[in-house]
């Protein structure tokens, strides 16, 4: 044992060449990433026993780093736990936390492609969820695969009394069951564009196993395509532009292959919901298939038009009519956050001042313009993010610093929320079905705050709200299939159910416990706490796209970051100015020097002082100018 090898009260004391003599054994009271970190970014794990010391041990045995762990009473599972910060090991490699009178934790990695596999599970997982065609995929040395499936979708009875077809194949299954639902691919498809737009550089090159591989469309897109040709089945026959509901078998069906099940599939009448989530749908996919295909770009803009038109002549929120059906419903309470977010992405793409007028107006409705917990049935804050991210002139300042205001205050509540959870858990002690799906979801709030006004603890965050779900949670365990530390292994998953083989379909997010943290079960009828679906799993995409290909922050010049501290704040306008008149002589590092050069002109002077201070007051929107 190491024990008294180290000064009594010494923290974050670096450690060369001594190796670990002491047998430590595998503890699942240390709770960490099983996935790993990245370098330069925080690293935390909650230790759920009485300790002290901890070290950082790479795979040889070699000890890189001691520290002590600090104590805190966790609010939610009611435990008192420990957190060992090592955020200061940055060298790439494989590790463990060895605890003495604790034990050690799983190997995790440290490095810069760490989520890289993950990113392309979670995708995985999407394209074993297509629908109305066979997939096929060997993951872990398992072969999972299906026939064609549903191909006879979908009949019109409910929609126009005819027991007809229309062609309405493609598309992913919703979740656990083999339906297909406009407003929950709402959300899905909103959220994984909205990777595409926020991290494309690092997307792009992203290879995929999918049939679609060697085509000349990016292959995070292709998936995408496969969805929203799907979508575009879903407006009424008769060019009203109403957009049908779902398309559902009449009840769930039972646990077999989907290529099994024979029930007649039916479009479900329109709702106000599920037409406005189609108008944004079709809308994004035309500006960010347009570089790829034109064509079908203009196929898409052109059905986002004719039911945008249709939304404009008939204001009212209509429901579903759901009655013959047993299946999800996804009934809305309010159209307005689906209405408001159709408008953001028609400008966007389009433009046009009536689409600009028609967002404003409606964003001015809401008291609130950011909500730190969203989903499906509250699609605002897509809206919102696209508006405040645009570069298209006209927007009305007042409204903008508006959203502005309320998205930093709530990303930075969620910093803290995180900052006071045992466990790092953004969403702090909310529970509810599918909550797992919201915690990797509100890194959308954080990834855009930090694209306004860049910060590392909105980054940090992010980070917290991944590692929650690869095993820094109650459980120690993680909650997608296929990755991590003990994953789930009894999802509520037809597919999973039904195919004979031990192993779940791999890549997908489960739900989480609820009503509390302690609620989570690992059993395939718990479809509270078990299913998957593809809301969550385009969260934990989203989740993931921001760190693939990820070049550190620390690696990259931040203006304004005169400190160097990561954040741009007055701190920094007070040093600036301090050196601009010689009162100190030297910046805190060379890239402290680049960051103080706001303008760009190679100097550093009165002018940096100037903009950076019209910076801080937000009369400048970016920098560097």
């Amino acid at each position: 044992s190491l024990t008294g090898v180290f000064p009594s009260g010494l923290i974050e004391t670096k450690v060369s060449a001594a190796k670990i003599t002491e047998n430590y054994q595998f503890d699942s009271r240390i709770r960490l990433n099983s996935i790993g970190f990245i370098p330069n970014h925080s690293k935390k794990a909650t230790i759920a026993a009485n300790c002290s010391t901890f070290y950082v041990v790479k795979e040889d045995g070699t000890i890189v780093y001691t520290g002590t762990a600090t104590s805190m009473f966790d609010n939610d599972t009611k435990e008192t736990v420990y957190i060992a910060d090592f955020s200061s090991v940055n060298e790439e490699g494989t590790y463990y936390l060895a605890v003495p009178g604790v034990g050690k934790s799983v190997n995790f990695k440290i490095a810069m492609n760490v989520y890289e596999d993950a990113f392309k599970t979670a995708m995985l997982g999407m394209y074993l969820l297509r629908c109305g065609t066979s997939v096929s995929a060997t993951y872990n040395g398992i072969h999972y695969s299906h026939g064609p499936c549903h191909t006879n979708d979908a009949y019109l009875d409910y929609i126009n009394g005819q027991h007809t077809k229309k062609d309405s194949t493609k598309g992913w299954h919703d979740a656990g069951d083999y339906n297909k639902y406009v407003v929950n691919a709402g959300i899905t498809v909103g959220s994984m564009f909205l990777a595409w737009e926020h991290f494309k550089d690092q997307l792009e090159p992203v290879a995929l196993e999918i049939p679609e591989k060697n085509n000349s469309i990016p292959d995070f897109l292709d998936e995408l395509k496969y969805e929203i040709d799907w979508i575009l089945t879903m407006q009424y026959p008769d060019g009203s532009g109403r957009v049908a509901h779902k398309v559902s078998t009449r009840n769930f069906g039972g646990f077999i292959m989907p290529e099994n099940e024979h029930d007649e599939r039916f479009f479900v009448p329109w709702s106000s919901a599920a037409t406005a989530d189609f108008v944004a749908m079709t809308a994004m996919a035309a500006r960010i298939f347009r570089p790829y295909d034109p064509q079908y770009a203009e196929k898409c803009i052109n059905a986002a038009k004719v039911s945008y038109e249709f939304l404009k002549n008939n204001p009212a929120n209509v429901f579903a009519n759901q009655s013959g059906f047993s299946t999800g419903e996804y009934a809305t309470v309010s159209d307005a956050d689906d209405r408001l977010w159709a408008a953001a992405e028609m400008w966007e793409t389009l433009g046009d001042e009536e689409y600009l007028r028609d967002f404003e107006n409606r964003a001015a409705q809401f008291s609130k313009k950011i909500e730190a917990d969203f989903d499906w049935d509250n699609v605002a804050n897509l809206g919102m993010f696209t508006y405040l991210l645009s570069e298209r002139p006209g927007k009305n300042p007042a409204l903008v610093q508006s959203i502005k205001d309320s998205l930093l205050s709530t990303a930075d509540s969620i910093v803290r929320t995180s900052q006071n959870h045992g466990y790092g858990r953004t969403l702090g002690t909310t529970y509810y079905w599918g909550c797992n799906g919201t915690v990797v979801r509100q890194t959308m709030i954080l990834q855009v705050a930090n694209k306004i006004s860049p910060n590392n603890d909105y980054v940090n965050a992010a980070l917290d709200a991944i590692s929650h779900v690869f095993g820094r949670n109650y459980y120690n365990r993680s909650y997608v299939t296929g990755l991590g530390i003990n994953p789930p292994m009894n999802p509520h998953d037809r597919r999973s159910g039904a195919d004979g083989i031990w192993e779940p379909w791999p890549g997908y997010l489960v739900g989480g416990g609820w009503p509390g943290p302690k609620d989570w079960v690992d059993i395939q009828d718990s479809y509270q706490t078990n299913e998957i679906a593809i809301n969550w799993n385009a969260a934990l995409i989203y989740a993931l796209a921001g760190f693939v290909n990820y070049n550190s922050p620390q690696n990259e010049v931040l203006y304004g970051d005169v400190n160097d501290d990561g954040k741009v704040n007055s701190t920094d306008l007070t040093l600036l100015k301090r050196y601009v008149l010689k009162a100190v002589s030297t910046l805190p590092s060379s890239k402290a020097e680049k960051n103080a050069d706001v303008n760009r002109d190679g100097r550093v002077n009165s002018s940096d002082v100037t903009i950076l201070s019209r910076y801080l007051i937000r009369v400048i929107e970016k920098l560097p100018i």
